[in-house]
């Protein structure tokens, strides 16, 4: 069994832009810039939002916080974003998520502007995940969690792929990008018919359905490689979806809980903004 340490292979990521930022303000005085903007005082959000800026500062990108309250109208958080997306320093624009419940999230992250959803939300990015244009943005998490399968060097063509979870920011584009490399890819959720059974069968399960402990070692089969998407806070601990002590026995690879896909995700977040940049570099 081997472990997936996501913490290490995102920190070589950010390392290798690191240097592509340093080139780039060397050659054009230039730097990629990342608006981060946060509602209320959630306090799992603020505690993702300091890990995006602090991996910003590692690699030198620019980071703009920016803070509202939880009582802040819709229309004024659209209008801060609306200044951002005519703003040429600011290369990509994250709303943290969730919002409070008076705000439409599907209305406030389609108006980001197309060229700056780093977070690879809006319809026209997932539009070009599916049909497999590369010049889009894929969302942070489904792209970690591809890097992480490439790091098994497992031709993922022909094998049997199971996601726990539907949700338009892991489980579908997920989908998306399995079936795009020719895996045949199955979406469950956890009232599937015969779960375990689906499971069973699968070469590479995917855990994204937020419960923990969920997939246990007998739901396994011999070989698999498991990705543990979920984050889970029972009696001050984080679990993953993933019964780790059991699973690690059968698994070939295997992500932790935390360590995993978590740091994969900011990663993938600033490779997208330094890709806005260097696309608005081209233009």
């Amino acid at each position: 069994m081997t472990i997936l340490d996501g913490k290490k292979f995102s920190n070589d990521i950010l390392e290798e832009l690191k240097e592509k930022v340093a080139k780039h303000k060397e050659e054009t005085g230039k730097i990629p810039g990342l608006a981060v903007i946060i509602v209320g005082e959630n306090p799992a959000s603020q505690i993702y939002v300091r890990s995006k800026v602090r991996a910003c500062e590692k690699v030198g990108i620019k980071s703009e916080k920016i803070t509202f309250p939880a009582d802040t109208t819709e229309e004024e958080l659209l209008n801060k974003i609306k200044e951002l997306n005519n703003d040429p320093s600011m290369n990509g624009i994250l709303v943290q998520l969730p919002l409070p419940k008076h705000m439409d999230e599907k209305k406030v992250c389609n108006t980001i502007a197309t060229e700056k959803d780093v977070d690879g939300f809006k319809p026209e990015s997932l539009g070009k995940l599916l049909i497999g244009e590369e010049d889009g943005y894929i969302p942070c998490t489904p792209q970690g969690i591809m890097y992480l399968l490439d790091q098994t060097n497992v031709d993922l063509y022909g094998k049997t792929a199971v996601i726990i979870g539907r949700s338009n920011i892991v489980g579908k584009p997920v989908a998306g990008l399995l079936i795009n490399r020719g895996a045949t890819t199955t979406v469950c959720n956890s009232r599937t018919k015969n779960l375990d059974e689906k499971l069973r069968d699968a070469d590479i399960i995917v855990a994204a359905l937020g419960s923990a402990n969920f997939v246990k070692g007998n739901m396994v089969k011999e070989g698999a490689i498991i990705i543990d998407v979920g984050i889970n806070r029972v009696d001050k601990k984080l679990y993953g979806d993933v019964d780790f002590e059991e699973v690690s026995k059968k698994a070939s690879y295997i992500t932790p809980v935390p360590g995993g896909v978590g740091p994969m995700t900011i990663a993938m977040l600033l490779k997208n903004t330094l890709k806005s940049f260097e696309k608005e570099g081209d233009n």
